[in-house]
């Protein structure tokens, strides 16, 4: 029985949306909501890029999304997209051509911006490439790069303008019969972010592409992001995600990853489930904390971890979770085992036990859902 049955005020009621493909990876309808990044390494350096876009996937990127804003960069994209484990997405900006080399390099789909890449015929060029190459589309609507003629109409960015101009580049693209396409309607603001995408959820059954675009760096993006995004998906919508981070890819990815995992919308990995620490507590939960999160980063099965100072809380914890430990007294804590105590541990042995006890448990997790396929 899943935990979603027996509370149903847990249930998340996921928007209605058409299905597309992006390389081998399922958008919208009812595949798991995608999560990607993008490099900032110079595309032409094949090397460095490939490098971050393999470091992405290992973090769980489902996709990831290029910069193509010279030529010199669309003949490199042919040899990323051989060597990439995931999809790439190549960004198109300003020149139309771009868009049409990256189709033919592999691109698994274009993301264009309809405010930078010009008149209506461009476009279309644009879309016979993708066709030809069996891409997919990103229509990328962002409020700092709305058309001309929609900021004299409503005389500043704003979520009316947002959607009007992403319906007016989905009539071009159902126009030329082209329907393998997702949108996304970007802004910095959180408000007009998701004002603009309650209004294109409403208007259209594309896929939609979640982001806070240019959030800040890793602490101040991560929590304007997930308050823009975190109540976007509470809503039901989203199909794709992209934490837009001053920081590395990777970290972009795992905070993609724990806003759909406190969720419940996407699992994977350790789930560490921890006390901020008090002068009650019986180790150092802090230090314990960050010694594990770097130590557990290659588990990808989704499991749950209790890390609790003391007794207060601790075993109410542990019983909801695969595997805890709950500080005591004397230099020692008790280690849980799915949900239930099982044997006291020294603080000193704890967090080498820790996860052993968690590799263990992760195995076991592995092996049940083998058998079962």
């Amino acid at each position: 029985m899943s935990l979603n049955h027996v509370r149903p005020w847990r249930n998340i009621y996921r928007r209605k949306s058409r299905q597309i493909m992006v390389g081998d990876v399922a958008v919208g309808g009812d595949a798991p909501i995608a999560v990607q990044t993008m490099t900032n390494t110079l595309t032409t350096d094949v090397a460095a890029t490939v490098a971050q876009v393999q470091a992405a996937a290992e973090a769980g990127a489902d996709i990831v999304r290029v910069s193509v804003p010279d030529e010199a960069s669309s003949k490199a994209l042919k040899e990323i997209v051989r060597e990439s484990p995931v999809p790439i997405i190549a960004d198109i900006h300003f020149h139309y051509r771009r868009g049409i080399e990256a189709a033919e390099a592999g691109a698994a789909c274009l993301r264009i911006n309809p405010g930078n890449i010009g008149d209506e015929n461009r476009v279309k060029e644009v879309i016979k490439a993708a066709r030809d190459h069996n891409c997919s589309i990103r229509i990328g609507v962002n409020a700092g790069s709305l058309e001309k003629h929609l900021l004299e109409k409503y005389g500043e960015p704003c979520p009316e303008a947002m959607v009007e101009s992403g319906l007016e580049h989905i009539r071009i693209l159902q126009d030329n019969d082209f329907h393998e396409f997702k949108i996304s309607v970007k802004a910095s603001d959180v408000f007009l972010s998701a004002a603009a995408y309650q209004g294109i959820a409403e208007a259209t059954d594309a896929p939609i592409h979640l982001g806070i675009t240019e959030a800040g760096g890793l602490v101040s993006g991560t929590i304007k992001s997930a308050i823009g995004l975190g109540n976007l998906l509470w809503m039901g919508i989203g199909d794709t995600i992209r934490v837009s981070l001053s920081a590395d890819p990777v970290e972009e990815v795992k905070v993609g990853y724990e806003i759909l995992k406190s969720l419940g919308l996407r699992h994977r990995g350790v789930n560490i489930i921890s006390c901020p620490s008090c002068a009650r507590q019986g180790f150092d939960v802090i230090k314990t904390v960050e010694a594990l999160e770097m130590r557990l980063e290659h588990i990808k099965t989704p499991m749950s971890l209790s890390i609790i100072g003391c007794v207060v809380n601790g075993p109410g914890e542990a019983l909801m979770t695969d595997v805890g430990f709950t500080g005591g007294g004397a230099g020692s804590g008790m280690v849980y085992l799915a949900g239930k105590a099982s044997h006291k541990m020294s603080n000193d042995q704890m967090i080498d036990h820790i996860v052993e006890e968690v590799e263990k448990k992760a195995a076991e997790l592995d092996a049940a859902q083998e058998a079962a396929e």
